[in-house]
């Protein structure tokens, strides 16, 4: 027997050793033939893999200076996984000006991969006609301005919640809070009230912290790593055992979101054709009727599952990283801090609540958050892109199902956009003619560009300001333990979306308002 696992083994490894040597050559017969953009020299079998690494402080980086060497388009090989990273606003420019379909399709992770296909997803199901249906809806229910002009009195509410709460627990905890908690549990109770009308992350709803839990899992194990991505006779081994994790949890979270469904569906069916005073994100999933060629003729419950935990995952974690680095940057910057609260507390007038009305009266915070965006985008390289078909770019051969980054990160601090890239200016946003993010500027491109540009854009550029603008307003924020800007900690962590290593921990001291 033992010489029979031997004998297996023995065979198992020549096979890799013939397999290696024949993937080489084709690799080396392929850049003779058709030019890839130039890269490191990749080894056998592993291609850049051990050469690129992938450090704590995240890939985005280690990219950017390998685009020093190799230029602004570069090829990369992972494995198995043919890579292009763009690093500059100039092939960027070219990539979604002139290559936009071709390049618009979507690399499927194995962590995603499970019992249920991604047909409902406006993040990773392919271009074509289902997902330029799921985009349409996206557009003119879910964040058409006449919606986000209905939905105002809930954005407040849970902002207003979240004030309440920082006032809370700074009472009885010592002062010193975890500021990017009450931001993730705003942005967790708006998409519940957007999508269920209810608060999920009230102290009574035992499901919706169940519902936090496995989403939160789902993003951190999403995020890591995964050697099965780029080998890919290791996929069924799955030995880092992340497809499983990954799939134990959305399916927790789908059962979960499951019973609120069920709940509603029971509700219109005992209402009957009743006017309801609510129709949520929910009501639209369920009403929907289509033709069933651009999409299908109604929802399934797995579509509408899907759909949902996009818009918990991806909504929460995004913008609560995007207000914790603007809190740690304005700490950090104390005169900075103090010009924006200035400009805030000189608006709103003497204990008022920030309402979404005066929101372009405030020049300077949305320079702030602008200037946030610029440093710290919440995808570093996006959603990464894949070719859906072969293409050539700036005289390069892009193959088909090549993986497309777009290093945003890299982008948004090359110093031939930006004067002083590494500083935190916000005045550079309030020059004339300026970079802006909604995809026209490629120098500034923290949502993406063109077809598969961020959606839900319209509403995160009302409730980022309203939520940074009142927690700054109502309270006057210190560093813990009597630490000082310059020895802040502001490193950062990358997983699925780009987050500070160490949470930022500090006291708010509710402000007091005078006619002074």
């Amino acid at each position: 027997m033992d010489y029979e696992i031997m004998g297996i083994v023995l065979l198992a490894l020549l096979f890799l050793a013939a397999w290696a040597l024949a993937t080489d050559r084709i690799h080396r017969r392929l850049q003779k033939l058709r030019r890839l953009p130039p890269g490191p020299s990749p080894w056998p079998v592993v291609g850049n893999l051990f050469q690129v690494g992938w450090t704590t402080c995240g890939p985005h980086r280690l990219f950017a200076k390998l685009a020093e060497h190799h230029g602004p388009i570069m090829t990369l090989h992972l494995g198995c996984m043919t890579t292009v990273v763009i690093s500059s606003s100039e092939v960027a420019r070219v990539m979604f000006k002139n290559h936009d379909i071709v390049l618009a399709g979507r690399k499927m992770y194995e962590s995603m991969k499970g019992d249920m296909d991604n047909e409902g997803s406006i993040i990773t199901s392919q271009y074509g006609p289902h997902w330029r249906m799921m985009r349409r809806m996206c557009t003119t229910e879910f964040f058409a301005t006449g919606r986000l002009d209905a939905m105002r009195g809930v954005r407040a509410k849970c902002i207003g919640q979240m004030v309440q709460f920082i006032r809370d627990d700074a009472s009885g905890s010592g002062g010193i809070i975890d500021v990017g908690r009450f931001f993730f549990v705003m942005a967790f109770n708006l998409f519940g009230n957007l999508m269920f009308s209810k608060d999920l992350l009230d102290p009574k709803s035992e499901r919706g912290a169940e519902f936090f839990y496995h989403a939160g899992k789902v993003v951190e194990f999403g995020g890591k790593p995964n050697v099965a991505d780029f080998l890919p006779w290791l996929r069924w081994i799955d030995p880092q055992n992340i497809r499983r994790r990954t799939q134990f949890h959305i399916k927790k979270a789908f059962d979960v979101a499951g019973e609120f469904l069920k709940e509603r569906m029971i509700d219109m069916e005992n209402n009957g054709c009743v006017e309801k005073k609510r129709k949520d994100y929910l009501d639209v999933l369920l009403q929907y009727r289509g033709d069933g060629v651009e999409g299908p003729s109604v929802f399934s419950s797995t579509n509408i599952n899907i759909i949902v935990f996009e818009m918990f995952s991806a909504g929460s974690d995004t913008t609560t990283n995007t207000l914790e680095w603007a809190m740690a940057e304005l700490l950090h910057n104390p005169h900075t801090l103090q010009k924006v609260q200035t400009e805030l507390r000189t608006a709103i007038g003497l204990g008022a609540n920030l309402e979404e009305e005066i929101l372009e009266q405030l020049p300077y915070l949305n320079a702030v958050i602008k200037e946030t965006l610029r440093l710290h985008p919440p995808l570093p390289f996006l959603v990464p892109h894949m070719a859906m078909d072969s293409c050539e770019m700036l005289g390069f051969h892009i193959p088909k199902e090549t993986q497309i980054l777009v290093n945003a990160w890299a982008i948004g601090r090359d110093p031939a956009n930006w004067k002083e890239p590494l500083e935190f200016k916000p005045e550079r946003f309030l020059e004339p003619n300026v970079a802006d993010y909604k995809g026209h500027h490629f120098e500034f491109i923290p949502f993406g560009s063109g077809r598969r540009m961020c959606p839900a854009l319209p509403l995160v550029s009302r409730l980022v300001p309203l939520a940074l603008g009142s927690v700054l307003y109502f309270f006057d924020w210190v560093l813990a333990d009597g630490m000082k800007p310059g020895e802040m900690d502001m490193s950062e962590i990358m997983g699925i979306t780009l987050k500070k290593a160490v949470p930022l921990k500090i006291v708010p001291v509710p402000h007091t308002f005078s006619d002074e």
